[in-house]
């Protein structure tokens, strides 16, 4: 049975985890016969559903990811199976199985339906040491390096605490600076940069500058710290903090999760920070010369104007110091607490200024 990875441009990061544990897997753009793998978010299902359920190829559809880990029922009305959460161990199991003709139900982090059309979940997986499977295969499909996975914090909204859980494992340095090698600018994956070597919620700068330093010794390469695909949390930030990004670091913005200028909403949405530490976080940046790409969510369901409002004047603040924010309408996922959440309505005060801030490449995101 031939191994064929279905890619698109939104799950590069994904797939490049993936191949380099199946060498001989091929990279399509279409169904192909043989084991038929996907890795995708709740935005692609749609068009990924219909291309399975009008398939006409002899294959053995798999799903993974973000919405399949979140929804595996739904994803089993077209999928044969679903890989739930991690895939680094749970996939290989899988194919062997598949391919040697090998009972599935052993395979622990899966679901498939039985024969009578029920969903079956097998026994759950544990989480992965990240130092035993590479970031990528440079030879076929490279991603920024992922140097931690997990996170303590559950947020309402998130799913990376649900797929990923709330213990962060970091890849070693060692590790890290191996894959450093494949590029001239060094970019990262984590749930928050600065807490890298870290339980996740009480900082260690100590092996954040250990990173760093190393990283910095390795000739010609640049490091951005904190930018996306990567952000860090407004608390993270401090003194200590952002002298070590201006230190060792190439970047001039830094990535933060503000979510909201309510500390009601923030409370509610169990974001665990203060309004306060998002300003003080972004008064540092500016007192360093590095300029704050803040992250907001509007429509939060029990919302109200005000509380927009205080949202909308936060980031006033922040434009009118000349920082910049992306703001993005909230998405209820499957598998959070919020998955069946109705959003509240955007005021059109908030979205007439947002798209204003837009127009003059203030903002970005899409906050209707």
């Amino acid at each position: 049975m031939d191994i064929n990875f279905r890619r698109n441009r939104k799950n590069s990061y994904s797939l490049a985890a993936l191949t380099p544990l199946f060498p001989d897997a091929q990279m399509v753009k279409k169904p192909e016969n043989g084991l038929m793998i996907y890795s995708f978010a709740s935005r692609q299902k749609t068009p990924v559903f219909r291309e399975v359920e009008n398939a006409s190829t002899d294959s053995v559809f798999i799903a993974g990811g973000p919405h399949p880990s979140g929804a595996p029922e739904e994803t089993l009305s077209y999928f044969d199976y679903v890989v739930i959460g991690e895939g680094e161990q749970t996939l290989p199991e899988l194919v062997k199985a598949l391919r040697s003709g090998k009972d599935t139900s052993k395979v622990k982090g899966i679901a498939y339906k039985d024969v009578t059309g029920n969903p079956v979940f097998t026994e759950n997986r544990g989480p992965v040491d990240l130092d035993m499977y590479p970031c990528f295969d440079p030879d076929r499909l490279m991603a920024p390096l992922e140097i931690s996975r997990g996170c303590p914090f559950r947020c309402k909204y998130c799913q990376t605490p649900r797929i990923f859980g709330g213990k962060v494992r970091h890849r070693s340095i060692d590790s890290i600076v191996k894959f450093a090698q494949y590029y001239n600018d060094l970019r990262f994956t984590s749930s928050n940069a600065l807490a890298y070597g870290s339980d996740g919620i009480h900082p260690r700068f100590d092996k954040v500058e250990k990173l760093l330093s190393s990283l910095h010794r390795i000739d010609g390469k640049k490091i951005y710290f904190g930018t996306f695909p990567s952000e860090v949390r407004p608390e993270f930030i401090t003194e200590e903090s952002i002298e070590m990004i201006t230190k060792y670091c190439d970047n001039t913005r830094l990535n933060l999760g503000a979510q909201s200028g309510s500390d009601r909403i923030l409370k509610e949405i169990w974001r665990g920070h203060t309004t306060e530490d998002t300003f003080r976080g972004i008064e540092l940046c500016f007192k360093h010369g590095i300029i704050p790409v803040v992250d907001f969510i509007v429509g939060y369901p029990d919302e109200t104007e005000e509380e927009q409002d205080k949202s909308l004047e936060m980031i006033k603040w922040i434009s009118k110091k000349g920082g910049n924010v992306h703001a993005h309408y909230l998405t209820p996922l499957p598998g959070t607490p919020y998955e069946h959440a109705i959003p509240s309505v955007v005021s059109d005060r908030f979205k007439k200024v947002l798209g204003k801030m837009a127009l003059e490449g203030k903002a970005t995101g899409s906050w209707s």
